[in-house]
């Protein structure tokens, strides 16, 4: 398969003609392999306009998010050049090593030790040096680095993650899906003199993460 051709079918097909104009982000996702972060049996749906599961996790599969979405979301944290940014459920690593393009230091949070490793592996062949693998409860971030410019959360939330917003720089940025099923959206907070405030920023759909589920409600 040419898996050149199908990432740039991919950026031009899916990710420029919903209205992500960035060239630094757009110059990433040409630039990144996205088929050396999925199953090898999964390579040649690499770059569907789908999510694409990479493992699970307590019963809950873990994917990748569909590009158009990274991709939307990436550019609503309008991430710089000095910026160090924490990847929350970074799974392989593809969006670790996308903004690795963009950032000056990237933390990949993940809590699935074979994820980890994957990950590790798969970013040290692409030579991210800026990029640091770690492993903890996603829902905990990585406080050891903190505090960030930008924060991605890789899937869907059910609740408001305030260790993470507490983790957030000043002006710093959060994006993620956040809501339940089909009426989720895609958000972006920001951190201002110690608020957090949020935005809606599109229809979003997203597997819903571990440790970021709403509490069961107490039956009587």
């Amino acid at each position: 398969m040419d898996f050149a051709t199908a990432r740039r079918m991919m950026v031009d097909g899916q990710v420029r003609v919903s209205d992500v104009t960035n060239p630094d982000l757009l110059a990433a996702m040409l630039e990144v392999p996205r088929e050396r972060f999925v199953p090898a049996a999964k390579a040649e749906i690499a770059y569907l306009d789908r999510d694409i599961a990479v493992g699970e996790q307590a019963g809950r599969p873990r994917c990748l998010l569909k590009p158009l979405v990274l991709a939307k979301l990436l550019q609503a944290a309008d991430v710089q050049s000095g910026d160090a940014v924490l990847d929350v459920a970074c799974a392989t690593g593809y969006s670790s090593a996308v903004i690795a393009h963009l950032a000056g230091a990237v933390v990949a949070l993940d809590e699935d030790s074979s994820l980890v490793r994957r990950a590790g592996d798969a970013l040290k062949g692409l030579g991210a040096a800026n990029v640091t693998v770690v492993q903890g409860p996603l829902a905990d971030g990585w406080s050891a680095r903190a505090p960030y410019d930008v924060i991605l959360i890789n899937g869907m939330s059910e609740v408001a993650p305030k260790e993470l917003f507490r983790q957030l720089k000043d002006r710093g940025r959060l994006v993620g899906v956040f809501g339940e099923g089909i009426a989720a959206k895609a958000m972006l907070y920001l951190s201002l003199a110690g608020e957090v405030s949020g935005r809606t920023l599109f229809d979003a759909a997203a597997p819903l993460l571990p440790g970021f589920s709403k509490p069961e409600a107490f039956v009587f």
